[in-house]
C-alpha cells in the first residue's frame, strides 16, 4: 500500500460521498443532518490529495442511503462528487451530482422580509443560477456559504 492511498474501512451498508471539494466535508455532515448524536457510523476525510480536484474530502456514512434532494444540495458545494451506494461492502451504485435546476424546502433564505421566513406555511424554493441559488419567492441570491443557509428542520 503506498503513502497516497487511504486507510478507511470499508462499511457493510451505507453511502460514501467521494470527491468533496476540500474543506467542505463538515458542511456535508450539516446537509445531512449528521451531528453525532444519530448513532451512524461516519468516516470523514478531509484534505488529501487528489488527482483530479488537487485537494478532496471524502465522507462515509454507515446504514444511510441518501435522498435526491440531499443530493442535491451537496452537488452545489461539491459540483464534482460522487456518491456510491454501499450494500454489503459492495458499490451497487455509483452516481455523479447534478446540478439541479431548484431546491425545495432545504435552505432558508437570508432575506427576514421573505414570505418564506413568515408563519407561513410557504416551503422555499430556490432556482440555481450560474452564480449561485435565488429565492423564487424574493429574489435574493446566495453566493457563498451556501451551508450556512441550510434549513436544519
Amino acid at each position: 500500500m503506498s503513502d497516497r492511498e487511504l486507510r478507511v474501512s470499508k462499511i457493510r451498508n451505507g453511502t460514501v460521498i467521494d470527491h468533496v471539494t476540500g474543506g467542505q466535508a463538515l458542511n456535508v455532515l450539516s446537509i445531512l443532518g449528521i451531528d453525532g448524536s444519530e448513532g451512524l457510523g461516519v468516516s470523514v476525510v478531509m484534505n488529501v490529495p487528489s488527482d483530479r480536484l488537487g485537494r478532496k474530502d471524502v465522507v462515509k456514512v454507515e446504514d444511510r442511503e441518501l435522498s435526491q434532494s440531499e443530493v442535491d444540495v451537496i452537488s452545489l458545494i461539491a459540483p464534482e462528487a460522487s456518491i456510491n451506494i454501499i450494500r454489503e461492502f459492495d458499490v451497487v451504485q455509483k452516481n455523479r451530482v447534478d446540478r439541479p435546476e431548484s431546491v425545495v424546502g432545504l435552505l432558508s433564505c437570508p432575506n427576514r422580509n421573505c414570505i418564506t421566513n413568515e408563519p407561513e406555511p410557504v416551503e422555499t424554493d430556490f432556482t440555481v443560477v450560474e452564480e449561485g441559488v435565488r429565492c423564487t419567492y424574493c429574489g435574493t441570491i446566495i453566493r457563498e456559504e451556501l451551508a450556512d443557509h441550510i434549513d436544519p428542520e
